[in-house]
């Protein structure tokens, strides 16, 4: 099967398959369907699994991978599995226990990638998003580059083969990679990434860093009105990318992820429906041109899905940035 071979190498040696699953669970979904559509994924060729300790179903996710790996499958080498440090875990020596929180979760012995999940620390504990009585969300501070010396002994220690971040804007990332004593760099950047919001500028900064960028919500968003503004145009019903899935007899979400892949970005997609998820993979099965590149990139208007406006802010608020 090609998406076997389609894989990018990491500025560690590894290989990450350039499309993966999705699997964040909206709340109005029960978490036993991120079991039944994880399974379904790997079933149908899916090989990069992405979940995060904040989408509260690591349980369900590696459930679905052990069993796959169980019938004989798939082995738990064929299998990318990322997981998310969350912002409570930010304090250096909160990490490796986060870590291993996810790891008991999903009951497997080592993650392929460890993300610090974004970089604004909110306040230690349980809850995923900690809020005052005012019912604003109670920040914290922390230096990211201690974060980071945090995840660099998470990889020396065989609790994940790689370490990246999701979320960071240039500035953060330079301040990782100008860190004296770096062991590491950040394999890749996991940010909002699609036709509406390119991100050429990040994309260019990164490759020229030696790392990867993952796309996360490349086919719009999912219309969360917690996080999402209901006011902002459906990617997948923009007129550009419509005609060009017709030219190409695909669906507009082909193309979307298409374009991600011609481009070298890793990309994520996510759905819930089996269909759906069936048809993702066929993403190798055809190319758009040079000029529908192009044409795809004309329709960027540096719009964001997600802006994590609770958040905005703090100082380490990673969209005040151009990129």
């Amino acid at each position: 099967m090609e998406t076997q071979c389609q894989r990018v190498k990491l500025n560690d040696g590894h290989f990450i398959p350039i499309l993966g699953f999705g699997t964040y669970t909206p709340e109005e979904v029960p978490k036993s369907e991120a079991l039944e559509v994880t399974k379904f994924a790997i079933e149908v060729g899916f090989r990069h699994i992405d979940s995060a300790h904040a989408y509260r179903n690591e349980e369900q996710v590696g459930q679905a991978i052990r069993s796959k790996i169980a019938d004989g499958t798939v082995k738990r080498e064929d299998i990318f599995y990322t997981s998310k440090l969350w912002s409570t875990s930010l304090q250096p020596e909160l990490v490796q226990s986060a870590l291993e929180k996810s790891l008991k979760s999903l009951q497997l012995d080592y993650v392929d990638l460890y993300l610090i999940h974004t970089p604004v620390p909110l306040k230690p504990g349980e809850e995923i998003l900690p809020t005052g009585e005012d019912g604003k969300l109670i920040l914290d501070s922390v230096d990211l580059r201690h974060t980071w010396e945090a995840l660099e002994k998470c990889k020396d220690a065989g609790l994940t083969k790689s370490i990246g971040v999701s979320n960071f804007n240039h500035k953060q990332l330079e301040k990782i990679l100008n860190k004296p004593g770096l062991k590491y760099k950040p394999v890749c950047n996991q940010v909002e990434c699609h036709p509406y919001l390119n991100q050429s500028k990040l994309l260019e900064f990164c490759k020229s860093h030696d790392i990867v960028l993952v796309a996360y919500g490349a086919l719009g968003a999912q219309r969360s009105s917690k996080w999402v503004n209901p006011n902002y145009p459906i990617l997948l019903e923009d007129p550009v990318l419509c005609a060009i899935a017709k030219k190409h007899k695909q669906t507009p979400a082909l193309v979307a992820l298409r374009y991600q892949i011609q481009r070298g970005v890793v990309v994520l997609a996510k759905s819930y429906n089996k269909k759906r998820i069936r048809e993702n993979i066929q993403v190798f099965d055809f190319e758009l041109t040079p000029e529908d590149m192009e044409t795809i990139d004309g329709i960027n208007r540096n719009m964001r899905y997600y802006e994590f406006l609770p958040v905005i802010d703090h100082p380490e608020y990673p969209y005040s940035e151009e990129y």
